[in-house]
């Protein structure tokens, strides 16, 4: 009979860690993003267009739908098309590329590839986090290699680099 008590009292504690740890949990949100959403509920994000005199057609799209998915899965805002809580809009400022090294024979080695946006940010629940910035990203690629050949892929990396700087600029306040 007491060791009957004893299990008894071990399943107990079991059962009482159990239903302690079950309703006890803590979440953490590691995304960046630090908005007070009992103010701040809505983002206008407005298209940016393409002002660069050099122009691969396929980046504004791309920079533009990257904008709006970065907001969609890191935040909680609900994007309008007009009055938001928080406003960002700009445009496409320059894309161009350089030569980055020279060889010991005197060719060009390395070429450096480089996009600038131009972002105005309004937070009307708090003015004075409104600016306007420029940020720029750029990507080398061999100069044995093509532009056509890796222009997907290093497009893709800066628009990726942009975007991240965007989010922590805005939304992040780090």
């Amino acid at each position: 009979m007491k060791h009957l008590f004893k299990h008894i009292y071990i399943i107990g504690v079991i059962f009482a860690i159990i239903a302690t740890t079950a309703a006890c949990s803590v979440k953490y949100a590691f995304n960046g993003a630090s908005i007070d959403y009992t103010k701040t509920k809505t983002i206008e994000l407005a298209e940016f267009p393409i002002r660069s005199s050099y122009v691969w057609g396929p980046m504004g799209p791309m920079f533009n739908n990257q904008l709006k998915d970065e907001f969609a899965s890191h935040t909680r805002l609900i994007q309008v098309k007009r009055n938001g809580d928080l406003k960002i809009e700009g445009e496409i400022t320059q894309y161009s590329q350089r030569n980055k090294s020279v060889s010991s024979e005197g060719y060009s080695a390395q070429t450096e590839l480089s996009m600038t946006v131009n972002v105005r940010f309004t937070n009307n629940k708090n003015h004075a986090e409104d600016f306007e910035r420029q940020f720029t990203s750029t990507k080398s690629y061999d100069t044995t290699q093509s532009l056509n050949a890796v222009q997907e892929e290093l497009v893709t990396q800066m628009v990726k680099d942009l975007v991240e700087q965007i989010f922590n600029a805005t939304v992040a306040n780090w």
